[in-house]
């Protein structure tokens, strides 16, 4: 009887875990087909994120070897192209990079040399707009908006 309970217990173990993979595959299919990182490139890091409401994410990534940090805004559902655009300002060397269109899955990225000064940064999906200010400054406070057109 002990044997037939171990079998059972591990044929239970297999359907779960068969059950959760297939979960899990299942809902991979709805995440985004891209990252921060291959947008912009493997060596910078997600270091800021802010949502564009349900539609998707801005985030703010930065290369400590180069000193540059970059923006990209990705959908959380690829599809058909949709109005989009990511952008990253730097006021204290008046340095903007911004990239908009149609596109089908994310915008960007947008490139600004941000090693040791405060960034503005943002994006939007079609009507849905943020904007971070004063943000990765040490000590200061940023401040978010999301507005909707």
């Amino acid at each position: 009887m002990r044997f037939s309970h171990s079998v059972l217990a591990g044929a239970a173990i297999a359907a779960l875990t068969v059950g959760a993979t297939t979960v899990l595959a299942g809902s991979a299919s709805a995440a985004p087909n891209t990252t921060a990182q291959k947008v912009c490139g493997s060596n910078y890091k997600t270091v800021n994120s802010a949502p564009v409401g349900t539609q998707g994410t801005v985030y703010l990534t930065y290369n400590a070897s180069n000193g540059k940090n970059c923006v990209a805004t990705i959908r959380t559902n690829p599809g058909a192209a949709r109005d989009m655009g990511a952008w990253i300002y730097v006021s204290d060397t008046d340095e903007y990079a911004q990239d908009e269109g149609a596109y089908t899955s994310y915008a960007g990225p947008g490139y600004v040399q941000g090693k040791a000064h405060c960034v503005d940064w943002g994006g939007h999906i079609d009507n849905v707009y943020v904007y971070v200010t004063g943000s990765n400054c040490a000590a200061l406070k940023e401040h978010r908006v999301t507005t909707v057109r």
